[in-house]
């Protein structure tokens, strides 16, 4: 890495850096560099499975509140089944072919159940927000200052 590209990544103060996502937030050019790599000849991997899964996990939570928001559209996706069901129920207690007291603890648990899942939702975008500010990120990362090079070519 530049040391531009360092001194950009040292302003990011979070204490769990997920470096693999970060290089790039930083945004300077970057390339790859790609190559045939070997099969192992003798030992096993130092990275079960169960690491690898774990890495994956860090990577999701620490860039994104992408999961936060699918909850919340699950739980809003749950509630208006649930209010379809209570109607379904509702009919079907009208029709007569239900046993007593099925009706309102199917209509109890589908209301709660979505209800509960969509606040909690809207609580974990809430903590995601939180979450996002204070990881205190650079809004922006100079790249080159131009007031600096002028006042160096006018000497």
């Amino acid at each position: 890495m530049s040391r531009r590209a360092l001194e950009g990544l040292s302003e990011f103060r979070e204490v769990n850096l997920f470096l693999r996502g970060l290089i790039p937030l930083v945004g300077f050019k970057s390339s790859s560099v790609y190559y045939d790599r070997k099969e192992r000849i003798a030992g096993e991997s130092h990275y079960p499975l169960s690491k690898m899964l774990s890495l994956a996990f860090n990577g999701i939570t620490s860039l994104s509140v992408r999961p936060l928001k699918m909850i919340t559209g699950l739980g809003f996706f749950i509630s208006v089944i649930s209010f379809l069901a209570v109607v379904v129920t509702v009919i079907i207690k009208l029709i007569g072919f239900t046993v007593q007291g099925w009706t309102s603890l199917l209509c109890a648990v589908f209301l709660l159940g979505g209800i509960q899942i969509f606040c909690l939702g809207v609580i974990g975008e809430y903590i995601g927000k939180m979450y996002a500010e204070t990881k205190a990120r650079p809004r922006y990362i100079i790249e080159k200052d131009t007031l600096q090079n002028q006042d160096k070519t006018a000497k």
